[in-house]
């Protein structure tokens, strides 16, 4: 017996026949037999081979036949985002889920490791995968500043503050943001300081809001030569899938109230709030986000002009349209009045996924009905699909669905600080610097005999991390994460001979007394996000005025303001002798230190225009009646001193 027919006589063996076939079986002649049995395994072979599943296979023959796989259930299914504690692996199993999301702040448990974070997502992924078709879900989360949501990853600096930080850097800035999730950021031109949502936005100028797309290559991968303009990609699994935010003007509500309505012409909206999108779409950006707000008075969740016929169609996007948290529920006023109504218009405007988030059911059965009587036609479900699975495919998940802890070791990681650091140092703004260039007051010396470190921002890490860290709105005090507060960072840096000494909010008599070489106060806003931040009077929160007239009229003073946007200090800066406009900083306070003591020299600009008073709002540069405290592209310079 040769080689081959000892193997096929043992494949035969291994199979469990009854005697009846064997007898019949025994009729056969091991070469035949052999032939028969490499006929059935190639025909087992063939009928388990799906082009959707092989990564050889171009990607629209991929998506051309999952498509044609695919039930209308499984469809709506893909176009369904729904929020983490209510995806269960029942939920992902019988609705066929294609997303799942963590609103701001919802977490796993208190505190979670990545290894808590990374077993959730598998859990809800494994449902996933166990589907008839293993359609792996995507999990999204906002991503403002890092990877905020998670306990001691590195917390960068809001966006406000990243102006002037060069494009590598920016594109090294956000692709160490410790993510295995598609991520969130903001495109809008932020043009009223008003608006609780500013120190999301990069500028009031489009002009910087362009050049920050860069991000996009840093998250997603830099697109290869010759790529289709429009068509999403992500550069392998160490990468993630952005999302460009809120289609389209945001920045330039009435009165910068979030949510609201932006009026302003066809001309206006596309030279100041789309320039952004269409550099977004040149990088190859995956997926876009409708807007809340309303242009014109017409809802930009319901804008069929604004998110078909131009941005799908005249702009070429492939990626996928994602609404916002109840975006359709929104649609009408009050939300959720007409939900019938609202999904078709959401919908039959062009959004593909819908952020549901917790009463999927209603929005399926809703869905599911109006495509089965006509409503909305079979079309436009195919297209959202086609639309959902193109940027699965290009992120590699049919490939490598799960997350896994090869990363875990880098969240937080002392690279990520110092890279935060550096950031943080970049973007600080001096906006005052002594009596006159002469007579400058910084930066500080180290070595003193006393000095005072005061105010509400001093000594709280919540503060100086802002809206969007941990929770959605952000908290106060020094046990949210891991970071460095800013007088920590003054206690790290000044000479050991130097007598610190800390008081939140001492009263004048105490700073006369106290003999200090001089103070660093450190005063701002409190944390918010969205609407919570909406302002009419943008004043420095109490006691802080009151703390910098105790102290800076008695010492030699430095005020620090963390705050997300500019805000009234104008009564101020005559009696302070300098002024650092030092944004949100994030957990790495270290920055600050960095620079108001002179290792490195001040370089930031001002992204957006100081006003003097909130009766000159919105003034942006260019505007006719332009007469600002510290104008746009304002900030004074200092060279390192490199003290002992």
């Amino acid at each position: 017996m040769t080689t081959g027919q000892a193997e096929v006589k043992g494949k035969l063996s291994e199979l469990k026949l009854d005697p009846g076939t064997r007898k019949k079986m025994g009729k056969f002649s091991i070469p035949k037999l052999g032939f028969l049995l490499l006929c059935c395994l190639a025909a087992l072979t063939e009928a388990t081979y799906v082009k959707y599943k092989d990564p050889k296979q171009p990607l629209g023959v991929r998506i051309k036949d999952l498509m044609r796989r695919m039930t209308l259930a499984e469809k709506i299914g893909q176009m369904t985002q729904i929020e983490r504690t209510v995806a269960t692996p029942d939920a992902m199993k019988n609705y066929f889920i294609g997303s799942v999301l963590s609103g701001g702040g919802s977490v796993p448990a208190q505190k979670a490791t990545p290894e808590t974070w990374i077993e959730m997502v598998n859990t809800m992924q494994k449902a996933s995968l166990s589907t008839r078709l293993g359609i792996p879900m995507i999990y999204g989360i906002d991503a403002v500043h890092g990877h905020n949501n998670v306990y001691k990853a590195t917390i960068f600096p809001h966006n406000i503050g990243i102006l002037t930080l060069s494009r590598g850097l920016v594109k090294q800035l956000h692709s160490k943001l410790e993510l295995q999730e598609s991520h969130m950021f903001l495109l809008h031109a932020s043009r009223d300081p008003r608006w609780g949502r500013c120190y999301e936005s990069y500028s009031e100028d489009h002009k910087i809001v362009q050049m920050m797309t860069e991000i996009i290559t840093g998250l997603q991968g830099g697109l290869p030569v010759h790529s289709k303009k429009g068509v999403p990609f992500v550069a392998g699994k160490n990468k993630v899938a952005a999302c460009a935010k809120h289609y389209v003007g945001d920045g330039g509500t009435t009165k910068g109230i979030n949510e609201n309505n932006t009026v302003i012409s066809w001309n206006g909206l596309l030279s100041i709030h789309m320039p952004a999108y269409f550099n977004s779409i040149a990088k190859g950006v995956a997926t876009i986000m409708t807007s809340y707000s309303s242009w014109n008075g017409e809802k930009m969740h319901a804008n069929h002009d604004l998110v078909t016929d131009f941005l799908k169609n005249k702009l070429k996007f492939r990626g996928f349209v994602i609404s916002d948290w109840q975006g359709l529920d929104r649609i009408t006023s009050p939300p959720h009045a007409n939900y019938s109504y609202s999904v078709e218009a959401g919908v039959g405007a062009g959004i593909d996924m819908v952020m549901v988030p917790y009463n999927f059911t209603e929005f399926i059965d809703d869905l599911t009905y109006q495509v089965k009587n006509n409503i909305i036609p079979m079309s436009r479900i195919d297209d959202a699909v086609k639309r959902i699975l193109r940027v699965k495919f290009v992120m590699g998940l049919f490939e490598n669905p799960m997350a896994d802890n090869s990363l875990v070791n880098q969240l937080g990681s002392q690279e990520h600080r110092e890279l935060a650091r550096e950031a943080v140092r970049k973007s600080l703004v001096l906006l005052k610097n002594g009596e006159s260039a002469d007579k400058p007051l910084l930066p500080l010396p180290k070595k003193a005999t006393k000095i005072l470190v005061a105010g509400t921002h001093a000594d709280n890490l919540g503060y100086q991390c802002g809206g969007w860290t941990i929770t959605w709105q952000g908290l106060g005090g020094n046990d949210l994460t891991t970071g460095t507060t800013i007088l920590q960072a003054v206690k790290n840096t000044v000479d050991s001979s130097t007598q610190v000494v800390y008081s939140e909010n001492p009263d004048a008599g105490f700073v006369k007394s106290g003999e200090f070489s001089y103070a660093i106060v450190v005063v701002g806003e409190p944390p918010y996000a969205e609407t919570y931040g909406d302002s009419l009077n943008l004043t420095i929160s109490e006691p802080g005025p009151k703390t910098i007239y105790n102290i800076c009229g008695s010492v030699k003073c430095v005020v620090v303001v963390i705050s997300g946007r500019p805000v009234v200090v104008q009564p101020f800066v005559s009696s302070i002798d300098a002024l650092v406009a030092a944004w949100l900083p994030g957990t790495e306070g270290q920055g600050v230190a960095d620079v108001v003591f002179g290792d490195y020299g001040f370089t930031g600009k001002l992204a957006r225009t100081w006003f003097k008073t909130v009766d000159q709002l919105p003034m942006n540069v260019g505007d006719p009646h332009y007469d600002p405290l510290f104008p746009f592209g304002f900030g004074l310079t200092t060279k390192p001193t490199h003290q002992n």
